[in-house]
């Protein structure tokens, strides 16, 4: 552990040119001053496969500081539940149904899809950079990318960053991987991190992009920057570092009132499940821990990042933005491990931001996704988003004053299903994982709808099967999503379901999104 800590502390001293002395990273307030005039800079931490319940005071008591420093925002739907397509969305403020990446991999998705729609000219890098910001992106980028390309000892650096660290699909394993670093590429390797290990730590991926995330921001001078580190933690196999490999011996899987439950009038897919086995059930809580200890490491980069740009001077006029790009379930509904399905457990991920002038401690119910992250960091920089953009800034709800926002009530969903590539990382094998077919679906929370009486908190959902079936879950009554109640609508609200949903599923540019996400 010791041997670890020196080896980071290295790191930033040769990226400073000289000692860390005195706590400020040599020559901390020069550089403080020199940003005074400047725009904000931005710090993104992009986890994968995050899901809420694992956002504990034990588990990452860092990000809950982070919490009580900023706003949380509990309403954040992820615009599909996949790793790739997510990301995109994330990098260009694009629906999938706009972006084209609907997949993770060729022919509907993947890094070669992202390319071959020239979206990565399109990024908020690219923006950003153009506007004068030193950009720096650290771990994953997007599914596919490197693949063949690292193992021949290169791999292209996309337009719109200056600073580039990141790894293929072997970074998963947190250990043995290799790195693109700047054109170079790089193997990393080590020890397993199961519990008990000892050994040198130094080469744990989570704590490499923490070095090399601390020594961009010492780096950073006068221009302001621009950073997203993009961790392949929590997802599975879920590698902890060696020194957390033996933490939480005793944690279990939450256990809310969907967990091994099976649901009413399910869709076809989900069908009526038996009950999960003690066997799937020590499995889940075993991955759970996984997943836990996997996260103490993403903590302390939250940390140590801090500590960075509080060294600096810089905190107070930073942006920091701590997210996931999808959730998980794990035995909720009689599922196994997973996600890519319309539920809460799987759209609904964490979102906490912090910077200079956001209210601290606030929760924040309105309804925002990751459509909307590309046009908040372009108007951070000062920029004016495309109008093809399909989101929003959420500058308005960071910075309020006055009167109440009017904003979106309706978040879309959609989702090309089922995931048949058995080489994708995120294909769940068997019936018990979940591997929904293509649907479109809204989450709503809205004070009126047409057609509904009272508020409305619910999800709808339309698959686009030969069965063409549907799912409604009124969240006031039924919050854990287990008794479909489509039948139970009238004609009128079934009607106003389908139209919502048709004109959000049809929306092009941020007018029009906007529009579609704001039913009369």
């Amino acid at each position: 552990m010791r041997r670890a800590v020196l080896a980071l502390l290295l790191v930033a001293g040769v990226a400073l040119g000289g000692s860390a002395a005195a706590g400020t990273f040599g020559g901390g307030r020069a550089a403080a001053a020199a940003h005074a005039t400047a725009r904000p800079d931005v710090v993104f931490i992009l986890t994968d496969d995050l899901s809420w319940n694992l956002i504990d005071g034990r588990i990452a008591p860092h990000v809950m500081q982070l919490e009580r420093r900023g706003e949380t925002f509990d309403h954040y739907f992820v615009a599909d539940s996949l790793c790739c397509p997510s990301r995109a969305t994330i990098f260009t403020g694009l629906f999938p149904h706009d972006s084209g990446v609907v997949t993770n991999f060729p022919p509907f998705g993947g890094f070669e899809e992202f390319q071959a729609r020239h979206l990565a000219r399109r990024t908020f890098a690219v923006a950003a950079q153009r506007r004068g910001y030193r950009t720096s992106l650290l771990g994953k980028y997007l599914n596919g990318y490197g693949d063949r390309d690292m193992a021949a000892g290169r791999a292209p650096i996309p337009p719109g960053w200056t600073d580039w660290h990141v790894s293929n699909n072997t970074g998963y394993r947190e250990f043995d991987y290799l790195l693109d670093e700047n054109g170079r590429v790089n193997f990393y390797g080590g020890p397993t991190g199961a519990c008990g290990v000892t050994g040198t730590p130094d080469n744990y991926g989570v704590d490499v992009l923490n070095a090399r995330a601390r020594a961009f921001i010492a780096r950073s001078g006068r221009r302001p920057f621009l950073l997203e580190v993009a961790t392949f933690a929590p997802h599975k196999p879920s590698t902890p570092a060696p020194r957390d490999g033996c933490d939480f011996p005793g944690l279990r899987q939450p256990r809310d009132s969907s967990f091994d439950t099976g649901n009413t009038d399910p869709p076809g897919w989900l069908g009526h499940r038996r009950p999960l086995t003690r066997r799937e059930i020590r499995t889940l809580d075993k991955t759970y821990r996984k997943r836990a200890r996997s996260v103490e490491a993403v903590d302390k980069l939250l940390a140590d990042v801090e500590a960075t740009l509080a060294a600096r001077h810089l905190l107070d006029r930073t942006y920091i933005v701590f997210s996931s790009d999808n959730g998980y379930h794990m035995g909720q509904h009689r599922l196994m491990r997973g996600k890519q399905t319309a539920f809460e457990t799987d759209i609904r991920v964490p979102l906490i931001v912090a910077g200079p002038g956001v209210p601290q401690g606030r929760r924040v119910s309105r309804v925002v996704q990751n459509v909307d992250l590309a046009p908040t960091f372009e108007r951070i920089a000062g920029i004016t988003p495309a109008r093809s953009v399909d989101g929003h800034s959420l500058l308005p709800l960071l910075h309020p004053a006055g009167p109440p926002v009017r904003w979106r009530t309706v978040a879309l969903v959609e989702h090309h299903g089922p995931d048949l590539n058995r080489s994708d990382p995120d294909y769940e094998t068997g019936r018990r994982g979940g591997n929904p077919t293509t649907y479109q679906a809204i989450r709503i929370s809205a004070r009126r709808l047409p057609a509904f009486r009272g508020p409305v908190e619910a999800l709808y959902v339309e698959y686009r099967d030969g069965a063409h079936e549907r799912e409604y879950y009124d969240l006031r009554r039924d919050p854990f999503e287990r008794h479909n109640a489509w039948h139970r609508l009238s004609r009128a609200q079934r009607r106003e379901l389908h139209r919502v949903l048709a004109r959000l599923r049809r929306c092009h540019g941020a007018r029009a999104c906007w529009a579609a996400g704001l039913p009369r």
